[in-house]
């Protein structure tokens, strides 16, 4: 059975917005190998449609985002959107039952499945189906912003935390 872990960087004032801070080198090749390890990734629109950036290839990219870039464009993708038509390669839209998918995809895959996008987070996370939450805190301090968390949640409990490059830790909840 597959696991889904929701994991995005975090301020230190419980944001998320990709605009405002990016991983440094260290954490961006975390970030690959993790990619490179997943058995895919559910995505809600607003985030898939940021992430479509990995589906061209930039002349200016160096060799570590040629290597997110394949382990992305490797990896199967399941895109939870009502106003989409279609997904681009190696996606498959989910349109209707959310809850019914998902627990559908949990039963018939192995590993670890990404949640990506903070208000689909949270609608698994009320239909019970987050696993595990990653956030990598990052020394920012932004003020205004996407919560990781859209909603109040029950409690969590920490199983981990470490720290990746000079500025970024880890932390690693499961629900209690």
């Amino acid at each position: 059975m597959a696991r889904l872990v929701f994991g995005m960087n975090q301020s230190l004032d419980g944001y998320v917005d990709h605009t405002a801070f990016s991983p440094d080198p260290t954490l961006f090749r975390y970030f690959i190998e993790e990619a490179q390890g997943q058995s895919g990734s559910i995505y809600g629109r607003k985030m898939y449609e940021i992430m479509r950036y990995w589906d061209d290839d930039h002349p200016e990219w160096k060799s570590e985002e040629q290597a997110y870039a394949a382990a992305w464009r490797k990896q199967p993708k399941w895109i939870v959107s009502r106003s989409l038509k279609s997904v681009g390669p190696n996606a498959t839209l989910i349109d209707d039952d959310l809850e019914v998918a998902i627990r559908k995809l949990k039963a018939e895959r192995d590993g670890e499945i990404e949640v990506a996008g903070t208000n689909l987070a949270q609608s698994l996370t009320q239909l019970g189906l987050i696993d595990e939450y990653r956030i990598y805190l990052h020394p920012v301090v932004l003020g205004h912003g996407t919560p990781y968390f859209a909603q109040s949640r029950s409690r969590l409990r920490l199983m981990t935390h470490d720290r990746i490059g000079e500025d970024v830790i880890r932390l690693v909840y499961v629900p209690a």
